[in-house]
């Protein structure tokens, strides 16, 4: 059912043909390289008037309960930063419990993405960050992504692992905000190398602090449906805009 979370597919995953055979490689012709470079520039999350796509990932273990009721009731203000910019579709990922980690389809209506999130509880476990990256990495591929958001409070795995999916985020241009809520020194070290590895942003809101998380939302939001420009114009009246263009390369 679209929209209902599913889990995210492997990012090494390959098809084959039945029997095992490989293929023939066929050389592409000039005019076949040049229709596809327009057709992929077309495509582009990136181009003109194109739709913008954001994954919003969130941290559901059990620390994060007492702020995730504040986290699904920011979420509609994504989507009226963007009514003026233009359209805006939201992917939610989500990790929790023992080795889960789900994705929702894209999302356009911030009613539906309220009654997802509305649905989600949270529960004790491990971090589940490089899955967060590597479903970024694959939607960025497969559909197209302008920004990941990732809010979250912890970090209990690899970071050099985690750095190196984080760059090829940044290779792919897809930038990550990360907000981080509280003061794990651990978790600031990684979530501000993924920022940086990427050209997003990190900051810091304090649990419970509707407004500063609301403003980083809106501010993310901006970017994704309106690019640099739309961020540079935000952060002319909102301190939150300020603080992610500050930091972006």
């Amino acid at each position: 059912m679209p929209g209902e979370p599913i889990k995210p597919r492997g990012r090494d995953a390959v098809s084959a043909k039945p029997g095992g055979a490989v293929p023939q490689a066929v050389t592409s012709t000039s005019e076949d390289i040049a229709a596809f470079v327009a057709k992929a520039r077309a495509l582009s999350p990136h181009a003109p008037g194109a739709k913008g796509r954001l994954i919003f990932a969130l941290d559901a273990t059990l620390s994060r309960q007492p702020t995730w009721d504040m986290a699904c009731a920011l979420q509609a203000d994504m989507f009226r930063e963007t009514a003026t910019l233009g359209s805006l579709d939201i992917r939610l990922v989500y990790y929790r419990g023992f080795n889960e980690c789900r994705a929702t389809g894209w999302i356009s209506d911030s009613a539906r993405l309220a009654t997802l999130m509305s649905k989600i509880d949270c529960r004790g476990g491990d971090t589940q960050i490089g899955k967060v990256l590597s479903e970024a990495r694959r939607e960025a591929v497969a559909s197209g992504v302008r920004a990941v958001v990732f809010v979250g409070d912890a970090m209990e795995e690899k970071v050099d692992e985690l750095c190196a999916k984080a760059g090829e985020l940044g290779m792919l241009k897809v930038p990550v905000f990360v907000f981080q809520e509280g003061h794990d020194a651990v978790a600031e070290q990684a979530f501000r190398e993924i920022a940086r590895l990427t050209g997003g942003a990190w900051c810091r809101f304090d649990p419970g602090a509707a407004a500063q998380l609301r403003e980083l939302l809106r501010a993310a939001a901006a970017y994704a449906a309106g690019g640099r420009e739309a961020l540079l114009q935000l952060a002319k009246t909102t301190g939150g805009a300020a603080r992610l263009i500050g930091q972006m390369k």
